[in-house]
């Protein structure tokens, strides 16, 4: 069977398995800052998601839309590129010259997409993308929000930031004890209990902050990983001991699952919303540099689905994936019409049929930053095929390396391959100006943060 006869196989499937079944329930959980090389890392023991790995399917080929925070959180939530959704960089509302992106109100979000399903919808966790009226969870679509709405938290256990408490139950300010991690894979599981009981499909975006800066795993995962592995840096001891105890809480989810007897209806899927922090003791694979850059250690993040009697167990696929794929994939999943006008492209083929073939596309990256270093400019990337065109800083020349030949990103080639240069260049302007047409500061005289 050629590529076509599989893709057109894996269609119909699809078709067929959503109009004989029940709507399926949707998860989808997004670390922070955990980055392609983290998986299956030697030190790193994450029994969980070798679980999620082990029951399903591996993405080998997925991207973050952004090497930070907010742009990636809203390609997810809105399957289009960040900057054409008025999130260019990253939002910080608590601290308004410092913030580059304003969500745009009126564009839809995934929830109010699947609630013509009937869905039930939650976030639980890092939201990242507004404090303040219209744009938080609830009034985005969100049925229900018990998390974070901010950045970053100063400390795990406090949970704030610059003084402020922005942890929330919906609209309502709350001070919850405890390690953040523990708190949103708690609630996640009161949240699974609560709708097995009510019934009815359901989507559940988990977020962590964790693995982000500051790295703060409790005392006792430190413990653990200091015993098993002296070898180890204090700084990557720590880091290995906040992902392991991220690694506890998805199980905690899946263990949960099982037990409320959802999991076979319910698609999970697992991703990061950029590479990892490289001063902090991240490892990205064999990518080079890390979160904020636009070489691949930025974007490269995890990639698992698991549906059973869906995704074939232990299988993987090459497919091309970008986080704003995520929106059109859980609506292909739900048998739901996606909105017009998104970018993102349903990855359904791909779980149903792993070979399944997908037409080539450009794939684009961007990232809007302040201070001396980004000077309140863009960097960018264009991918097309074997070919990557980036400018990792607003006052660096545009760099050219191919992919399939150097993976590493060690040899520019933008001198020697001018015409390669051009080509990619003027498609990278084309994106730059779709993004140039919305705006992303929020209206003069608009809502304030708290």
């Amino acid at each position: 069977m050629n590529k076509a006869s599989r893709l057109l196989a894996a269609l119909l499937a699809g078709l067929l398995l959503t109009a004989a079944a029940p709507r399926p329930n949707i998860i989808i959980i997004l670390a922070d800052d955990l980055g392609g090389g983290e998986c299956g890392a030697p030190d790193l023991p994450t029994p969980h998601l070798d679980r999620l790995a082990r029951e399903g399917l591996t993405f080998t080929n997925w991207w973050a839309n952004s090497p930070v925070c907010s742009p990636t959180r809203a390609a997810l939530l809105t399957g289009c590129y960040p900057d054409r959704v008025g999130v260019p960089g990253v939002i910080r509302q608590e601290t308004p010259a410092d913030s580059w992106g304003y969500l745009q109100p009126g564009i839809p979000l995934l929830p109010e997409a699947l609630r013509a399903g009937g869905y039930h919808s939650a976030l639980v966790g890092k939201w990242h993308l507004g404090t303040s009226s219209p744009n938080t969870p609830t009034e985005r679509g969100f049925d229900t929000f018990h998390g974070f709405l901010g950045d970053m938290m100063d400390d795990y256990w406090s949970h704030l930031r610059h003084g402020h408490n922005l942890m929330r139950r919906d609209q309502e300010v709350i001070s919850p004890e405890g390690h953040a991690t523990d708190l949103f894979s708690a609630w996640a599981c009161r949240y699974l209990e609560e709708r097995a009981q009510a019934g009815g499909p359901f989507f559940l975006y988990l977020a962590y902050n964790a693995p982000h800066d500051p790295i703060q795993p409790p005392q006792d995962w430190f413990e653990k990983v200091r015993r098993a592995a002296p070898e180890l840096s204090e700084a990557r001891a720590k880091l290995v001991a906040l992902i392991a105890h991220l690694d506890h809480g998805i199980g905690q989810v899946l263990e949960t699952l099982d037990r409320c007897r959802l999991a076979e209806n319910t698609l999970v899927v697992f991703t990061s919303d950029n590479g990892g922090q490289l001063n902090r003791a991240a490892r990205n694979g064999p990518w080079r540099g890390g979160k904020g850059q636009l070489y691949e250690g930025g974007l490269r993040v995890p990639g698992l689905a698991r549906w059973p009697g869906k995704i074939k167990p232990n299988t993987t696929t090459d497919r091309f994936t970008l986080t704003m794929d995520l929106f059109p994939s859980a609506c292909a999943a739900a048998a739901l019409a996606v909105p017009p006008g998104i970018d993102g492209r349903s990855f359904l083929p791909a779980l149903l049929e792993p070979e399944a073939g997908d037409p080539p596309r450009d794939l684009y990256f961007v990232r809007r930053e302040g201070g001396a270093e980004y000077g309140g400019k863009t960097i960018e990337a264009l991918r097309r095929g074997d070919w990557k065109l980036l400018q990792n800083s607003p006052f660096a020349p545009l760099e050219l390396y191919n992919l399939r030949r150097d993976p590493g990103e060690t040899t520019d080639l933008a001198a020697a391959e001018p015409q390669i240069r051009s080509q990619l260049q003027r498609a990278l302007s084309e994106h730059l100006q779709r993004g140039g047409q919305v705006p992303w500061q929020p209206p003069a005289g608009g809502a304030t943060a708290h």
